[in-house]
């Protein structure tokens, strides 16, 4: 048994049992922060307690989903372990989703209530039929449990059940849902706290909400480590250094638009924050120009790539102490997975040679929530072993030594003059280019050839000019645009929907 399974008492493929663990043995750690105040890990297990007999008094049973729409807040984090303790599913959404997709989501969903903030109860009761409560109304109840003492009968749950279905953006108007079960998620926290080197006296300053993975599974590893989480979704862009400098952040996770805007504020300001020892990016590659600001501005910090989809939660991870080394390469895969390089028909193709990245370990997911065609296109048995696969739709090679380097997605790859290509390096070479900010390829249409968006401060005609000198002729795109901001989705990635509506605007 491992230190941390000790912790654990032996059931770490529980999530809740991981902040059991924690709590345990080091009661009074600080375990998250947020704007209001702060709680250790004996009040986290103590509310979490409470949110499950809060769950039990509403008949809420295993298996059912609760869906809760709330700002990522200490108390998010309670009625994420409750709910998860309870033996139901917890299904985060952003707040700024808008009814026209929470309709489609609570209805795919289905859930047996609904926590929302008070002032959208209305509205929100309005797209279902099942309860819906505000949160106002929950916190009083729950504290109200907590304070009496009152606890609910304990509830088995196995690795095997579904703790959380997180909604992705994908590239459908349907909804979906990516099935999370303990088991994966905790392997998942465990692995990638492993790699990436997270230790008991961090402080993790998290930008995002729980509602993407992304903030959700640092709550989950910095609980694995007895680490403190500052929960700072809603906290101002022109204050973000301070805040940053003020919690005495060591861990800063980053998509490239913060990574920017982080690296932007700490060159006007004279004092950074001396504390952070590492950023880690996803999303999207950062330009090296950004990478090179943040060392600049944070001596010593590594800079670390990972890369990954909410399917298996993480595919690679660039070891810290080798952040300087293959620039390209977006690491190697998580302890105890297997990344494999297949061809359109299935044949596992030799090093260095590009073509589908397949997924197999223990943080593979069983599917998407009631989609059983989605499911069975992305997530594959092998044949002869019964091994589930996933297929990501995500194009990249292996080096000799093991290590991924990501070309693009199955959406980012075409071919233009008989030569096959990707958005993503059309976008690196024109954030090499001084002068641009932001880049955006939007691959050929029915009515528009290759284009592309920059946020820079040049002419449309000097960064094709100085693309020429980076790229072979092929890939130039046939116009440039230049605009204030590149739009980004909620995950911080190009949205090529409203790209190509300014595009079509612009005929208009």
């Amino acid at each position: 048994m491992t230190a941390l399974d000790s912790r654990t008492g032996g059931r770490a493929g529980l999530v809740h049992t991981l902040l059991d663990g924690t709590a345990a043995s080091t009661p009074q750690a600080v375990a998250v922060s947020d704007g209001y105040g702060r709680w250790n890990y004996a009040e986290v297990a103590d509310h979490s307690r409470a949110v499950h007999a809060w769950l039990a008094d509403r008949g809420v049973l295993p298996g059912q989903r609760v869906v809760v729409q709330l700002p990522t807040t200490r108390e998010l984090v309670a009625l994420f372990y409750g709910t998860v303790r309870s033996g139901a599913v917890f299904v985060p959404l952003n707040p700024a989703m808008k009814s026209f997709h929470l309709s489609s989501v609570l209805d795919n969903a289905d859930p047996a209530l609904v926590v929302v903030d008070d002032a959208s109860v209305q509205r929100v009761s309005e797209l279902t039929q099942v309860p819906v409560i505000g949160f106002g109304e929950v916190w009083n109840q729950v504290q109200g449990l907590r304070m009496s003492g009152r606890s609910a009968v304990p509830v088995e749950v196995l690795p095997e059940d579904i703790a959380v279905l997180v909604y992705t953006s994908g590239s459908t108007a349907a909804p979906k849902a990516v099935v999370c079960p303990h088991a994966q998620i905790t392997f998942a926290s465990r692995a990638l706290v492993s790699e990436l080197g997270y230790r008991a006296e961090d402080v993790v300053f998290c930008r995002f909400p729980m509602s993407w993975d992304y903030g959700l599974y640092k709550v989950v590893m910095c609980t694995a480590v007895g680490a403190e989480i500052v929960l700072a979704d809603g906290d101002s862009d022109l204050l973000l250094l301070k805040r940053i400098r003020a919690s005495g952040a060591t861990v800063v996770p980053i998509v490239p638009s913060l990574a920017t805007m982080i690296a932007t504020l700490a060159a006007r300001e004279e004092e950074a924050a001396p504390t952070v020892r590492m950023f880690t990016n996803t999303g999207a590659a950062l330009p090296p120009s950004t990478i090179d600001s943040l060392r600049a501005a944070f001596p010593g910090v590594r800079v670390v790539r990972q890369f990954g989809q909410t399917e298996c939660k993480r595919i690679s991870v660039m070891p810290p102490e080798q952040d300087g080394e293959r620039p390209d390469s977006v690491g190697r895969p998580l302890p105890g997975t297997l990344v494999r390089i297949l061809d359109s028909d299935g044949t596992q193709l030799p090093v260095g040679q590009v073509g589908e990245i397949v997924v197999s370990g223990p943080h593979v997911m069983p599917g998407y929530w009631r989609s059983p065609e989605q499911t069975a296109r992305n997530f594959r048995y092998e044949p002869v072993t019964g091994e589930l696969r996933l297929h990501t739709g995500d194009y990249g090679r292996l080096d000799a030594d093991g290590y991924l380097y990501f070309e693009g997605r199955r959406d980012d790859m075409f071919k233009r003059k008989g030569i096959r290509m990707s958005t993503v390096e059309i976008e690196a070479a024109a954030m090499d280019i001084p002068g641009v900010r932001a880049a955006a390829a939007l691959p050929p249409g029915q009515e528009h050839d290759l284009l592309l968006f920059v946020d820079a401060d040049l002419a449309p005609h000097a960064v094709l000019r100085e693309l020429a000198t980076r790229l072979e002729p092929a890939k130039v795109p046939a116009a440039c645009h230049v605009v204030e901001d590149i739009p980004l989705t909620l995950h911080g990635k190009n949205e090529r929907k409203q790209l190509l509506a300014l595009i079509e605007g612009g005929r208009r």
